[in-house]
């Protein structure tokens, strides 16, 4: 199959002819994760990095120390032919550019959660099916290998069924490096629209089971100043299994030495494993670093390790290994929180 720009493809499944490098595209620099693909995409080999596009010219300049050409529209960069993009737009803005790079035959890494709406997420699965393209959700967690080890270990079966699990995903708030993060128009929430989801896609891969019902409590302690969630506590059931969660912005700004952590227990009825995700790091004190007292991680990159996993399933053509239906249970999990605490009422999901 011959695309506009003349590329060769193989016939009928959108992948490239062997060899040829996959190019690739960063749409918008708005997420600060945004700098991390940066890097690993000038770092990966048989990539044809295209560049990056951001309307918005304080932040294109920011991003300007990646050495990435700049494109001043995401229809600019679009005219490039990209084999692939990563979205790191504003969480509300992420169907436009969906649409925008399904339409344009791109496969799409998209950063979580997936939208605002279950409407928008809904419109994004259609656009990326009637397009032929892949979708990947941004959960690199699933990477982690105290994660990977664990859930081996729960298939082994060797400590019983599993009774319960507890989970913390702690964090800033991340407006001091993206301001939008703290304006609910644009990110659909606050701290439990934001750290609820990595959690539920655990929580779902570790079990093979779907959240049935959803019950929380939302509030704002730390952040009065602001109209958006700070803090958040939400009790859950994947079929007869009891979790929670614990998704707040509890962290202080600039003092704590790290954005934050993962952590998890799961009681089994022959014992009990705990996982600090980030535990692996190295102390620094400094006066010239952005933080006084730093926790500098030393320890597996599992966001390296899923940006790798979404070249190859865009090379191959093949389905992503953590889907658009990931993002969607993600998705469908937050809003069930807001709409528990706001009613208060345990929300049962439909299947």
């Amino acid at each position: 199959m011959i695309g506009e720009g003349g590329r060769t493809k193989d016939e009928g499944n959108n992948t490239l002819s062997r060899g040829s490098p996959l190019r690739i595209a960063l749409l918008s620099t708005a997420h600060v994760h945004a700098d991390g693909f940066a890097a690993m995409m000038q770092n990966t080999p048989n990539l044809e990095v295209i560049g990056f596009s951001e309307p918005d010219a304080t932040r294109a300049e920011a991003f300007g120390y990646t050495g990435l050409k700049h494109y001043s529209s995401h229809a600019a960069i679009m005219r490039e032919q990209p084999d692939a993009v990563i979205i790191c737009s504003e969480t509300s803005l992420h169907l436009p550019l969906v649409t925008l790079a399904a339409r344009g035959g791109a496969h799409i890494l998209c950063e979580k959660p997936i939208a605002t709406t279950l409407e928008d997420a809904q419109k994004m699965r259609d656009v990326c099916e009637k397009a032929g393209v892949q979708f990947m959700t941004a959960y690199p967690m699933r990477y982690d290998p105290n994660m990977i080890a664990l859930k081996k270990r729960l298939e082994q079966n060797d400590l019983g069924r599993v009774l319960g699990m507890v989970g913390i995903n702690h964090a800033e708030n991340p407006m001091h490096r993206r301001a939008w993060f703290a304006d609910a128009a644009l990110a659909g929430g606050g701290a439990v629209m934001d750290h609820t989801v990595h959690l539920t896609d655990l929580y779902r891969w570790l079990l093979g089971k779907e959240i049935s019902h959803v019950q929380a409590e939302i509030s704002n302690p730390f952040y009065p100043e602001l109209n958006i969630d700070s803090a958040g506590f939400v009790t859950l059931r994947l079929d007869d299994i009891p979790a929670s969660m614990d998704c707040s912005w509890s962290r202080p700004i600039g003092i704590y030495p790290r954005w934050g952590h993962v952590k998890l227990e799961v009681l089994l009825e022959a014992g009990a494993i705990e996982i600090n995700a980030f535990a692996q790091h190295l102390n620094l004190y400094s006066s010239r670093a952005p933080r006084v007292a730093n926790w500098l991680g030393w320890g597996f990159d599992s966001t390296r390790a899923m940006f790798e996993d979404f070249i190859r399933a865009a090379r191959a053509g093949t389905p992503m290994p953590i889907n658009w239906n990931d993002g969607y249970q993600g998705l469908k999990v937050a809003l069930a929180c807001y709409t528990s605490s706001q009613q208060g009422v345990d929300v049962q999901l439909d299947p």
